[in-house]
């Protein structure tokens, strides 16, 4: 198989960050542009929009959508209609409904689409969840707080409808728990704190009952300092489980088991590079479920108002 030439679409922090390495050091990747209104690259080739770019450069086999999740639909429907394979940021899309339709479209068109959960790829991820595997659990207990200012500074879509505020990180704890987690689970109640000059919450606690009997409780927060949290407790009758730094470290009883560097993208895009070469799709909603399930029937409560660092 040749390598696939793939174009980025949005050239942020996490692009730049996450995803121009993990391409460039994947050789089953040819990475061609980069389209993005305000973000440039001084290597590759840069258009103001996807639609410049594809229609500049048709040998592009597939694009990676690192836009905001309002205007993700579009972007990928165009580009499904033009014949190239989809990568999803996370979340796939700003709604459960358009999402669907993506991967209707994927069908008919014979493409690709991979709604992609980079925490998932986590090295600890899969070892937690063969090590759950037989054990009746207790109980689960997420924390994943993290400071705004330092993961999305400036970036004022994340208080808008659709940019999901904490949830933008805490999809990230849920996309985990549903992988290592054999039984569903389901949201009960919630409060949402909104800060008073903002559109989406800044904090979340989040109760749900599992099929299994037992709950699981999830504590999100954009207003950690110092440390960040990023951890989820699995109390079972033969031990506890805890997955910390987002993934990366494993330890049962607490005592260290596993612990490896930081891969996620790298591993997200070789998923996606086997789905291009077998014809398969991945589109995975569960996590989203969730936080829409959370927004529909969370009951919000009005907090100080939020400024930038800077402001």
């Amino acid at each position: 198989m040749s390598a696939i030439k793939i174009g980025i679409v949005g050239f942020g922090k996490i692009a730049r960050d996450q995803h121009l390495p993990a391409l460039n050091t994947n050789p089953a990747y040819e990475l061609v542009a980069v389209a993005s209104p305000s973000s440039t690259s001084d290597s590759l080739p840069h258009f103001a929009s996807m639609t410049a770019m594809l229609e500049s450069m048709p040998e592009i086999d597939a694009v990676a959508l690192c836009v905001p999740p309002t205007v993700r639909y579009s972007l990928a429907s165009e580009a499904l209609a033009r014949g190239k394979h989809v990568l999803l940021e996370k979340p796939p899309g700003a709604t459960l409904a358009e999402v669907y339709e993506l991967e209707r479209q994927a069908l008919e068109a014979g493409r690709t689409l991979f709604a992609s959960w980079h925490s998932r790829h986590a090295p600890a991820v899969e070892p937690a969840r063969e090590w759950l595997q037989g054990r009746r659990i207790v109980g689960v207990d997420i924390e994943w707080k993290e400071d705004v200012c330092v993961w999305h500074p400036g970036q004022d879509w994340i208080w808008q409808p659709g940019g999901m505020g904490v949830f933008d990180p805490g999809i990230n704890a849920l996309s985990i728990a549903t992988a290592i987690l054999d039984d569903a689970f389901f949201f009960r109640e919630g409060v949402l704190a909104v800060p008073d000059n903002r559109h989406s919450p800044i904090a979340a606690d989040l109760s749900f009952a599992s099929a299994g009997g037992y709950p699981v409780n999830a504590a999100f927060d954009f207003r950690q300092k110092g440390p960040q949290s990023w951890d989820i407790r699995v109390e079972t009758e033969e031990g506890t489980l805890m997955l910390s730094k987002g993934g990366s470290q494993l330890f049962v009883d607490g005592t260290l088991q596993f612990e490896a560097p930081e891969q996620e993208y790298p591993g997200l895009y070789r998923h996606f590079a086997e789905l291009i070469e077998s014809g398969r799709h991945d589109v995975d909603v569960s996590p989203l479920r969730h936080v829409s399930d959370a927004f529909l029937l969370g009951r919000r409560v009005i907090v100080d108002p939020f400024h930038w660092e800077a402001d």
